[in-house]
């Protein structure tokens, strides 16, 4: 029997799980819809400032010096050598061994909204929404390389295998939504180029129940595969095939206490659920024109924009963690053409979902995060022409906004040529730390007996919140 089974029959004869305490009495009466099991995250002595994460990853590593860094001392030495004092020795990706030559950035930066932070003349969109975000410029992350990169950034360990922040945060949390799943995840790619792929392991549940792991909704066609009833099949007489399978469930799982077997029983009645759920928040036709318009999407177009759109009608429903990728930000060349192109696929999305979570009184419970899995090299990458940029850990910029953030303002900086975090240095450890602390989980305690280690979202390292961006 594996830990995990001597866990869920240590808990099914009436013991407390984990050492953990119940986030009841934070929750006042809310109970999680996803399972039956009390909710496990540690208690904090303060209340949780939000109640959801909505996660927009850029997949690909946008380039932050046309995006969010602006650099005048790396424009002034446009087509000079790298320093050697701030490269020898570091770890680079296809650039290893060339000839390292600055490239200044390509496009304009504006100041915008009171508080006149600068960003890329890329997002108009954005620009009108600045004094609501705040913007990190000193983000750093230990990979180097696409898929072990988005892993860190998805579960805290390059090493597959590993639960995701959404399936961390839901097994400690619970959700709200009783039938939909409380961790979805959404993908869109713009026309053009064919990027990586993103692979389903960055929302699995690792070694925790499989319950927990992110289901993902396609953005166009059938959202979720085989989810409709057979030809034949009356909903009631599904109903009490679902009842009947589960009671069977019930029977075998009070015989050999295997936690998957929860799973299995809460999975059935959840498709059972969604049957009607999906179809209805897919349906974007019943949103005012104003409301697409303000996105700038068509119902089924499976844009990034659209996504949005879905990921506020999730929120509304009571869905934990909502994540959305939006691929091909790869740009080892061709960055003056295709970065723009990338820009405005989501520029005008992530301004609307701002300014819509405000007008339904979900922005200040929600955690709006927008970042890739890292940054971009200040150095050139190919000759004239298409030229573009190699990735790059050691400096990458962010924005987060929405429930405990402060608005209008920029934290943390990187050198004058744009190499490395200079100035509140932050890892992604330190992010997670702050996202499960506007959850009102303490990341430190927070964690799971994993191979006879406690295993944590946070990781080992030394983690801390960032209370430098809180309200």
């Amino acid at each position: 029997m594996s830990w995990l089974s001597h866990r869920r029959a240590f808990l099914t004869r009436g013991a407390q799980g984990l050492g953990t305490v119940a986030l009841a009495s934070l929750l006042g009466d809310r109970r999680a819809v996803l399972g039956a099991e009390p909710l496990r995250a540690p208690l904090l002595s303060t209340p949780p400032r939000i109640e959801r994460v909505i996660w927009l990853t850029m997949a690909g590593g946008p380039s932050q010096l046309e995006t969010f860094d602006p650099k005048p001392e790396l424009a002034r030495h446009d087509g000079e050598a790298m320093p050697e004092s701030l490269t020898r020795g570091q770890q680079l990706a296809q650039l290893q061994g060339q000839k390292l030559v600055c490239l200044g950035p390509q496009f304009q930066f504006r100041k915008t909204g009171e508080a006149g932070t600068e960003i890329s003349e890329l997002f108009p969109h954005l620009a009108t929404v600045m004094d609501d975000i705040c913007l990190i410029r000193s983000m750093t992350t230990d990979a180097i390389n696409h898929d072990p990169a988005h892993m860190f950034m998805n579960t805290g360990s390059q090493i597959a295998g590993r639960p995701s922040m959404g399936s961390w945060i839901t097994y400690g949390l619970g959700s709200e939504a009783a039938d939909l799943p409380g961790y979805v995840v959404m993908v869109s790619t713009g026309p053009g180029r064919s990027p990586q792929p993103i692979a389903a392991r960055q929302w699995n549940s690792g070694f925790l129940p499989s319950r927990y792991q992110g289901v993902q909704l396609r953005s166009t066609g059938d959202p979720v595969l085989y989810l409709g009833s057979p030809t034949g099949v009356s909903r009631d007489g599904q109903s009490r095939d679902v009842a009947t399978i589960n009671d069977l469930n019930r029977l075998h799982r009070a015989q050999v206490l295997d936690p998957e077997i929860e799973t299995r029983i809460a999975q059935y009645e959840l498709a059972f659920r969604m049957q009607i759920s999906i179809p209805e928040l897919m349906d974007l036709r019943g949103e005012s024109g104003s409301t697409l318009e303000q996105y700038g999407c068509v119902p089924g177009d499976g844009s990034f924009a659209s996504n949005c759109l879905i990921a506020r009608r999730l929120a509304e429903r009571g869905v934990r963690f909502i994540q959305l990728y939006h691929r091909d930000w790869d740009h080892h060349s061709l960055l003056r053409e295709e970065l723009p192109l990338r820009a405005a696929e989501v520029d005008r999305g992530c301004a609307a979902l701002i300014r819509d979570l405000k007008q339904r009184g979900l922005f200040d419970s929600t955690l709006i995060v927008w970042t890739g899995e890292f940054g971009r090299t200040p150095m050139m990458q190919g000759n004239k022409g298409p030229i573009g940029r190699d990735h790059h850990n050691k400096a990458m910029s962010m924005w987060v906004a929405g429930g405990g953030i402060r608005g209008g303002m920029v934290y943390g900086a990187t050198d004058e040529l744009g190499y490395a975090a200079a100035e509140n240095v932050c890892t992604v450890h330190d992010l997670h730390a702050t996202m499960l602390h506007l959850l009102g989980v303490d990341h430190s305690a927070f964690s799971v007996k994993f191979q006879g280690l406690d295993a944590r979202l946070t990781g080992v390292e030394e983690a801390r919140v960032l209370t430098g961006i809180l309200s």
